[in-house]
């Protein structure tokens, strides 16, 4: 379906920030490509248009973080403090951590 040999850098879906302005000009560009089925992709096509690069940032953990059930530092705040997004949390597990925060 893509007729590239790789992908445009994008960003990975469990989360992402970016300003209203930005978020805007998507919707335009969107309105302009054929719809991808791979929403991460999709968003690298819409980026790639505009010129715009994602960066990457320590806090966003889209492939989830290692978790060592014996360990006391899962339970503590400061274990969560830097982290932004935590993708394959639980629900249960997501409460804890923002109770933790």
């Amino acid at each position: 379906l893509y007729n590239k040999s790789n992908y445009p850098p994008y960003a990975g879906g469990g989360g992402f920030i970016m300003d209203g302005p930005l978020a805007k000009k998507l919707h335009k560009t969107s309105e302009t490509l054929e719809l991808y089925p791979i929403d991460d992709v999709f968003l690298g096509m819409c980026l790639e248009v505009l010129k715009v690069s994602p960066v990457g940032h320590e806090g966003f953990k889209t492939f989830g973080i290692v978790k060592n059930k014996n360990s006391k530092m899962n339970k503590e705040p400061c274990f969560f403090r830097s982290m932004l997004v935590v993708h394959k949390l639980l629900p249960p597990e997501l409460l804890q951590m923002w109770d933790l925060v």
